[in-house]
């Protein structure tokens, strides 16, 4: 029974840190993305096709 609770409290832990990875991967790759998008737009009239 202990075996169980203490593979259920790591799986929550690792979970809980996969999260928070997940979190700051995605936060970080929508700022560089916005950051990315704000700098064509700004030069945007240099482009010549």
């Amino acid at each position: 029974m202990e075996r169980a609770y203490l593979a259920m409290k790591n799986s929550g832990a690792g979970n809980i840190a996969i999260g928070i990875i997940l979190i700051v991967v995605g936060v970080t790759a929508g700022v560089l993305s916005i950051v990315s998008g704000a700098n064509l737009l700004r030069h945007k009239r240099e482009i010549t096709f």
